[in-house]
């Protein structure tokens, strides 16, 4: 049977049709196509549709139905894949100067592109879409969950490990009086922080978060977690623990995944987050344990969905503005990306989590506030756990 056959069966399985007429369909301009799929995997679809081998008209739809029927783990892996995995498993590509070099290659693109793609604060994590009308409301819905969470009050210091543009440092000392240290080890990050974050109580700094010593009300890390791998992952919470006050809480905001893996996808990891893992339930509960105990978890993974499909009409929207700078290739590249991480979470292979620890229990249990009650605000948005 030749690698036609197999792939079209494969699809199939899924309810896909090469050249079929419903939107989730693939279209076939080149036959290549097969081959690169079946012998490469995920790395030869990914590889294929950015050479224009194939397209689907709706991309997010034809991942969520491949990866609910489990066609990945159908596809044998090849070798170079099963060498990867073994790499990853003997080396750290995480370590600092490694860190260093894994972010710059995503987050250091160029600030034009994600203030392009993103909501006006340039919040690059998960949204928390109940009650919002718009990608603006429901990133601050998350942002303001986030402070609830953290029982954030006037004149606390608050470290934001992996901060980003600085969307957090800003609503948090804005919104909730509160000082920010933000630490990232992108360049391009640190920059356009601190000119957001001008005028308020915020600290942006360009550092590994391996290097922090100090301590802190409370800690909080949005989407970092991802790029630590699991080598690391009792490092980054001891360095957690080392900066908490004893009575603060600790907030963790990170993709999880089902099964462990040593690494992300592999068409993930060359193009868009190298070395980056994403970590299970299982995996973190080992990382904190003597450490931490669970307060609160939460999974709102399906919202990741909604702000994949937002991002992606916001860079399909501002295409004029980028195409001199990004050729097409980057663009199929970008929408693959988006659109194929909408297509795992709305198949609930991926989820979103958001969990809050403490160094000794809270005594009494532990809750957060209603915004209502939070000055400032006058309404209720989004649920209250």
């Amino acid at each position: 049977m030749n690698a036609k056959s197999i792939v079209t069966r494969l699809l199939d399985a899924a309810g896909i049709t090469p050249n079929g007429s419903a939107p989730y369909d693939i279209h076939v301009n080149n036959e290549q196509f097969y081959t690169e799929a079946l012998h490469k995997g995920s790395l030869g679809l990914g590889e294929s549709y950015m050479k224009g081998y194939w397209d689907s008209e709706a991309l997010d739809e034809f991942f969520a139905r491949i990866l609910s029927a489990r066609l990945d783990e159908k596809i044998k892996r090849d070798l170079g894949f099963r060498m990867q995995i073994l790499l990853a498993r003997l080396f750290n590509f995480q370590r600092p100067d490694k860190a260093v070099e894994n972010g710059s290659r995503h987050y250091d693109l160029g600030n034009d592109l994600f203030e392009l793609m993103l909501d006006k604060r340039l919040t690059y994590t998960c949204a928390f879409w109940e009650g919002a009308r718009n990608l603006d409301e429901a990133q601050e819905n998350k942002l303001d969950l986030t402070c609830r969470k953290l029982n954030l009050r006037p004149g606390m210091h608050v470290l934001d490990i992996g901060c980003g543009w600085g969307s957090f440092a800003q609503f948090a000392a804005s919104k909730y009086g509160v000082k920010v240290t933000g630490v990232t080890i992108s360049k391009e990050q640190v920059a356009l922080a601190k000119e957001k974050c001008k005028g308020l109580p915020v600290d942006i700094r360009l550092t590994d978060y391996r290097a922090l010593d100090e301590k802190f009300d409370a800690i909080v890390s949005l989407g970092m977690f991802e790029h630590v791998g699991y080598k690391n992952y009792r490092t980054y919470m001891e360095v957690a623990h080392r900066c908490l006050k004893d009575n603060g809480l600790f907030l963790l905001h990170t993709i999880g995944g089902n099964v462990a893996n040593a690494f992300t996808d592999r068409w993930l990891n060359k193009y868009i987050f190298p070395n980056a893992m994403i970590p299970t339930m299982g995996l973190i509960g080992q990382s904190f344990e003597g450490l931490f105990v669970m307060e609160h978890w939460q999974n709102f993974g399906v919202d990741y969905d909604r702000t994949l499909l937002a991002w992606y009409e916001n860079v399909q929207r501002n295409w004029d503005r980028l195409k001199s700078k990004y050729d097409q290739r980057f663009f199929r590249m970008w929408k693959y990306y988006l659109l194929s991480c909408a297509g795992s979470f709305r198949a609930r292979t991926s989820q979103l989590w958001q969990m809050v620890l403490s160094k000794e229990g809270v005594p009494g249990g532990y809750k957060f506030k209603n915004r209502a009650t939070v000055p400032g605000y006058a309404t209720v948005t989004g649920n209250v756990i």
